[in-house]
């Protein structure tokens, strides 16, 4: 066994690498960038380095500083996590000819199966059945287009470099081709240095569900059972689960004997996942469940696959790079009631979970159920890394008892002043539709408006009044507005929950769910999180004129395209410009016709949230 190792990766997966490392008495080293200095991942390893600046590209995409740090601390293998290097097969051979040991997939098979073209081709050799659609080496858009129009729209354009819904556009008519390739490309090529696309027939009623394999380095390969990870908002994974719901056992083994398959043609090694998409509109059939791409790394929601096996796949990992043979054969491992996980994201639903950055002042996880988190109170959210705050995960010996649990879960997340997604997460796990499993990739597009809280509950409304009534600092009549020197009081205390401005009834036996940070209140009322006060006398509800012209920037970030100049006239929904922050783009578009009156920014340009990027006037104006 090793006796040391250098974990290429920061927040979450480094802690739980570090976890079951120490499980093994491996010393742990931990690189770290300078917005990550304070973490917890730093204080919890053995030796911790730094590795230079904040922004990936010069800390934890930086190959060269990785192996320096290597060296310097005498790590005897490398754990790159997901993301970032994991899947860099040019990184794993430096490793390798370092004489480092990788904890990872050999960089022959990350090589073949990263370029999703290139994997296509060899799963169809291998007799495992894919998606149809145009995986040629001519990349021009005119050629693109047209084998878009063979296809039939809608169809999906993905970065053949492309993993983590990065890179991938769906594209519903010819007319908006142009533009999707364009943002396609840009995206492929800032996040993997290869702007090449392949183009996919898009499916109706797509459920995505991934196999979990694992292969030793003495030529043993199994399967722990499949995951469902169709719940998915921009490619993005949100809730996942495992077993999938629907799926039969003899479907099952038809998908679990093709993944081991298409790992054993690559020769693969560790822990690794072979994704399919299934059409499911006549339920999951083998013949309409097809291969999509391997991810030769560990994936997000391994836990899920953890709770059902009852395995450490972080062990598998660090044993067979070891040069053990697999802890189990595929007869050993069985599947034990059903699990799901749920991504806590520092995001913010009610404004198109655009992302939310800052101090994590106040919060507080669930500690009745497994939650692996990168971060703690008091620790910041900063825009140069994924938003992810923790996985919750919930295990029952059913789909049912397990569902119940994560709703309880989520919906006593409190997260403050940082946005996020409790409340979704909290609504989702208690959604009919979604408990009865009547799921696929588009369920929060349908469900999306009914699941994100715009305003707060009638019980928080009343909770907050109750709270502000006993906490009423400066003269208590003012709160108790409704109080009578003759006849029965009425209880009715005007409050501000946000920027809404309302009647609610303090009621005695109300129990409320608030903290005070600084000067702030903030009530937690299922997952979601309200600032809460009593408004002054002349306050009124501020509201946002409809016609108004400033465009600001909704997230901190880089600029990364410009679409229009001064004086140019635009049309309402015209793209104006691209904001780019947490590995998310998002298009600025004119709000109604007009005249770009003054552009306050240039390609290039880091913004902050609200900041004023441009103004349109009404041409008559």
């Amino acid at each position: 066994m090793m006796e040391s190792l250098l974990i290429a990766n920061r927040g979450e997966i480094a802690r739980r690498i570090i976890r079951s490392a120490k499980m093994l008495g491996i010393r742990t080293i931990a690189v770290y960038s300078e917005a990550d200095a304070g973490l917890p991942f730093v204080r919890e390893a053995d030796e911790a380095i730094a590795i230079g600046p904040s922004p990936a590209r010069e800390s934890y995409l930086s190959q060269e500083r990785i192996l320096e740090a290597a060296r310097k601390t005498g790590a005897a293998a490398i754990h790159p996590g997901y993301g970032f290097l994991s899947e860099n097969a040019g990184f794993a051979e430096a490793v390798e000819k370092a004489g480092i040991l990788w904890v990872g997939a050999p960089p022959a098979a990350i090589r073949a199966m990263g370029l999703k073209d290139a994997a296509k081709e060899l799963m169809q050799a291998a007799g495992v059945p894919v998606t149809p659609g145009y995986i040629g080496a001519d990349q021009s858009k005119e050629t693109l287009a047209a084998e878009a129009d063979t296809i039939g729209y809608p169809v999906l354009i993905k970065a053949v470099a492309g993993g983590g819904g990065k890179g991938m556009r769906r594209v519903e008519r010819p007319q908006d081709f142009a533009e999707r390739l364009a943002s396609c490309r840009r995206e492929a090529a800032a996040a993997f240095g290869d702007d090449r696309v392949l183009i996919e027939r898009y499916i109706a009623n797509p459920r995505h569900i991934e196999v979990q394999v694992f292969a030793d380095t003495l030529g043993n390969c199994v399967h722990l059972f499949e995951r469902d990870c169709s719940l998915q908002r921009r490619h993005q994974k949100v809730i996942e689960e495992a077993p999938a719901p629907g799926l039969d056992a003899a479907t099952r083994a038809v998908i679990c004997d093709a993944a081991v398959k298409a790992a054993r043609a690559v020769n693969y090694v560790g822990a690794g996942t072979i994704e399919f998409i299934a059409d499911a509109s006549e339920g999951l059939r083998e013949d309409r469940i097809w291969f999509m791409e391997m991810n030769t790394r560990l994936q997000v929601e391994h836990p899920v696959t953890e709770a059902i096996s009852g395995e450490d796949l972080v062990l598998w990992q660090l044993k067979v790079a070891s040069g053990e043979p697999l802890p189990k054969s595929q007869d050993e491992i069985a599947m034990n009631g059903w699990a799901f996980e749920a991504r806590l994201y520092a995001e913010n639903p009610a404004a198109g979970y655009l992302p939310s950055t800052g101090w994590l002042e106040h919060l507080s996880l669930p500690e009745t159920i497994r939650v692996d988190s990168g971060v703690e109170q008091g620790d910041e959210i900063t825009a140069f890394y994924d938003p992810m705050i923790a996985k919750v995960i919930a295990h029952g010996p059913n789909r049912e008892a397990a569902l119940s649990k994560l709703a309880a879960a989520c919906a006593g997340i409190e997260v403050w002043p940082v946005k996020s997604n409790a409340g979704l997460l909290a609504r989702i796990a208690v959604d009919p539709d979604f408990r009865a499993a009547r799921i696929d990739t588009g369920f929060l597009d349908r469900h999306g408006d009914s699941l994100v809280a715009t305003e707060p509950s009638e019980i928080a409304i009343d909770t907050a009044a109750t709270e502000l009534s006993r906490n009423t600092d400066g003269d208590p009549w003012s709160a108790l507005a409704g109080f009578r020197i003759a006849g029965a009081d009425d209880k009715r205390v005007r409050i501000r929950i946000g920027e809404h401005l309302l009647w609610g009834q303090s009621r005695r036996e109300l129990e409320a769910n608030a903290v005070t940070i600084g000067e702030t209140m903030a009530l937690f009322d299922a997952g979601n999180a309200w600032p809460i006060s009593l408004p002054v006398a002349s306050e009124v509800e501020a509201s946002q004129g409809a016609g108004d012209g400033a465009i600001l920037s909704p997230m901190p970030g880089l600029v990364i395209s410009v679409d229009v100049a001064d004086g140019d006239r635009v049309a309402k929904g015209d793209r104006l410009l691209t904001v780019e922050a947490m590995k998310m783009e998002h298009s600025l578009r004119a709000p109604f016709d007009g005249i770009v009156e003054k552009l306050q920014v240039s390609s290039g340009i880091r913004v902050s949230e609200n900041q004023l990027v441009v103004s349109i006037v009404k041409e008559q104006d």
